[in-house]
């Protein structure tokens, strides 16, 4: 019964979760900006350079997390 529970909760925040995220941001300064374009907000960036930068730090934080496991584990049955 507690799992039927949890599993309508987790449900229920997925659904509001994406009903808020579906929203846009108004434009900045009622859409006017210096050059008279609308611009979104951040500047149009792109995110790739960002999210290969993520992954990198993340392949190396499993690496040496790797590492130190296999240094315990060849410890322990070296001993």
């Amino acid at each position: 019964m507690k799992s039927l529970k949890k599993l309508i909760v987790v449900i229920s925040l997925i659904f509001v979760v994406s009903a808020l995220s579906a929203q846009t941001l108004p434009p900045p300064n009622g859409g006017v900006t210096p050059v008279g374009t609308n611009t979104p907000v951040g500047g149009g960036a792109p995110i790739g350079g960002g999210l290969f930068i993520l992954l990198g730090l993340g392949a190396a934080y499993g690496g040496t997390k790797g590492y130190k496991f296999y240094q315990k584990k060849k410890s322990s049955l070296l001993e």
